[in-house]
């Protein structure tokens, strides 16, 4: 997921999607806003890895909130999850070197409001949209199995 904005009905059905379909784990490709926002990700029973969007101003208090849900940090973010490279950001998605990389097997990104899901160099590029809905109305985020690299877009 990605783009909450603080939308607190949106996170919440978020996160009901999330535990209805059992995920193991929820990554958040930026701009919570607020840490009151990303405390509705507790209720996921699952952790999260998150990066800060431009919107995320304080960096502190979200840093505190994820001290007990996982992991949040400036973007880029790289992991590696079921056998799988992850690469998570927030702004930086046009970085051609991250493609062209082949360090990485799947990119998540957000900041464009704008759900796409491609493969490129072998990889797959990732955006779930808003889950917030503030700009387009519509709230969105992304479903990925990490071991065949299926992803859907779900609207909420």
């Amino acid at each position: 997921m990605s783009d909450s904005h603080d939308n607190l009905d949106a996170i919440q059905r978020a996160v009901r999607y999330f535990s209805d379909v059992n995920c193991k784990l929820v990554v958040h490709a930026g701009d919570f806003i607020a840490p009151f926002a990303a405390k509705e990700l507790s209720f996921l029973g699952c952790p999260v890895k998150a990066v800060f969007g431009n919107c995320d101003g304080e960096k502190k208090g979200l840093e505190k909130v994820f001290d007990l849900i996982g992991e949040i940090k400036r973007e880029p973010f790289s992991f590696e999850y079921a056998q799988q490279r992850f690469l998570l950001t927030h702004t930086q998605f046009a970085n051609t070197a991250y493609i062209r990389s082949g360090k990485y097997d799947v990119i998540i990104y957000g900041h464009t409001h704008k759900p796409e899901i491609r493969k490129a160099r072998g990889l797959l590029l990732l955006n779930p949209g808003e889950a917030g809905g503030w700009l387009t109305g519509k709230s969105s985020l992304a479903l990925l199995d990490p071991e065949t690299l299926e992803a859907e877009i779900i609207f909420l």
